[in-house]
């Protein structure tokens, strides 16, 4: 279950798009976020010397997802220091370690195999790591430790914009769930904090509409391109439950048409989305 929350952010340059490190006041866990071109400003910060996991965030060129690294350092800044010579995708990194340095290398190499296997489990973010990483060997005792630490972890990520770990949640009513249709289309899904989800299983009509605005036959490509809507018998199938950054968006890609989101959802008694979350 969650519960409320304080969380502490701190900005050393008073910049709010800048470095920020952000914690838990009564955990041991700390994140600190920063921009690639902070890179030298950062460096004088401790932390991102400490042990512990680190996380390169951006954007693939054509890509309907995001795109992730995961690492893990005894000096998590030497690390990211070679990836910035060598990657060019990301724009943002995120580490996590505490606050007093105390993680062991084998606790980063745990937390690195760890948040790779539920990155990718979760699926929300495209995973740029070549290779799996192996469990250590650790103690039952330890492994419990890091499993609380992850925890920590995963809201303080969350909370700086990136989301990674978050389950894409369903509604536990069948009062939230929604539903479009249209010839040979038929979707469901729920209005959430990140946009809109659509469930996996749902059909797009294959060919898109002579009036259809050119964003949405961009994003239905990129979708098929990455094979998350795929041909099934002359329509496209989701293969995944997906989030879109909006209920219009969601519903145009289905239909494959121009399409309001907030009237084209509606609940099982045909009560449009607009109807029940706006007015």
């Amino acid at each position: 279950m969650s519960r409320p929350q304080t969380i502490q952010i701190f900005l050393p340059d008073g910049s709010p798009t800048s470095i920020r490190e952000a914690e838990l006041t009564n955990r041991l866990v700390k994140a600190i976020l920063f921009p690639r071109n902070k890179m030298q400003e950062v460096l004088k910060r401790d932390m991102v010397h400490f042990t512990g996991v680190y996380f390169l965030f951006g954007n693939t060129e054509d890509g309907a997802k995001p795109k992730v690294y995961i690492g893990e350092g005894e000096d998590c800044y030497t690390r990211i220091q070679t990836h910035n010579r060598k990657k060019d995708f990301w724009t943002h990194c995120v580490i996590i370690t505490t606050k007093t340095d105390e993680y062991t290398k084998t606790d980063g190499k745990y937390l690195e195999y760890y948040c790779l296997d539920k990155a990718k489990e979760i699926d929300r973010y495209v995973i740029d790591n070549d290779t799996g990483s192996k469990k250590p060997s650790i103690s039952e005792s330890r492994e419990f430790d890091l499993l609380d630490n992850f925890d920590t972890a995963k809201i303080l990520l969350a909370t700086l914009g990136y989301p990674i770990f978050e389950e894409k949640r369903k509604a536990k009513t069948i009062k939230e769930v929604f539903y479009c249709q249209g010839k040979d289309a038929y979707a469901q899904g729920e209005l959430n904090d990140d946009g809109f989800l659509v469930y996996k299983g749902g059909k797009s009509n294959l060919v898109g509409t002579k009036g259809m605005n050119k964003w949405i036959g961009i994003l239905r490509k990129r979708l098929v391109d990455d094979g998350i809507l795929k041909k099934e018998n002359d329509i496209y199938v989701l293969q995944q439950d997906y989030i879109f950054n909006s209920p219009s968006a969601a519903a145009a890609t289905m239909l494959a048409r121009s399409a309001n989101g907030w009237t084209a959802w509606k609940d099982k008694n045909g009560v449009t989305l607009d109807e029940l979350k706006r007015k």
